[in-house]
């Protein structure tokens, strides 16, 4: 049996710093396909998307308008599909997120991205304490192996810290549902 569908679907800093060239995450070509996947079905539902653009500061990797801050799935814009930027790890922190979502009558959401210990799993907190249905899809979300340290213990391989961030979640949020298992539906009211 499926779950209720979700009306919203966030993508979040799917930049082209973090999946492509040296700096991409482990298994990035994977993650683009789910996050490809996501993105493709939601559009056809009528669903709500929100890519979700991380402006890092001067000489980071995804400082705005460098080749690493494009985000790396192609934006429809519309009504029904829109850019956010942050600077926080929290999406909802200081943008309009949230008022978009409730705007648009949103219940359900799905986040997918990256970091997975970072913006994915802040944004995904935020979200369910605002009682909205969390869907953390899996294999459709991705971070950086966390390196050996002097005295920080042994590397933790990227699956891991993906794997533990959405764990520290799974109380509240559906973080066993995998992306081919994600049904959409357009929100009661559509974002002006």
């Amino acid at each position: 049996m499926r779950a209720h569908p979700v009306e919203a679907l966030l993508v979040v800093d799917v930049q082209s710093a973090f999946v492509t060239g040296p700096g991409a995450v482990p298994a990035a070509d994977r993650l683009l396909e789910r996050t490809g996947e996501l993105i493709a079905r939601a559009r056809e539902s009528g669903s709500l998307v929100v890519h979700v653009q991380n402006d890092g500061p001067p000489g980071a990797d995804c400082e705005p308008h460098t080749p690493g801050w494009e985000l790396h799935h192609r934006v429809e814009p519309g009504p029904a599909e829109v850019v956010i930027r942050k600077v926080r790890d929290d999406s909802f922190e200081g943008t309009a997120l949230g008022g978009l979502l409730t705007d648009a009558g949103v219940r359900a959401l799905v986040v997918c991205g990256m970091m997975s210990e970072m913006c994915v799993q802040a944004t995904a907190r935020t979200a369910l304490e605002l009682g909205y249905r969390v869907v953390l899809p899996p294999d459709a979300h991705a971070t950086h192996d966390i390196p050996a340290g002097t005295g920080a213990g042994e590397a933790v391989p990227a699956a891991t810290v993906s794997r533990v961030a959405a764990w520290a979640l799974s109380r509240e949020a559906e973080t066993t549902t995998p992306t081919s298992a994600v049904t959409f539906a357009a929100p009661p009211s559509r974002p002006s």
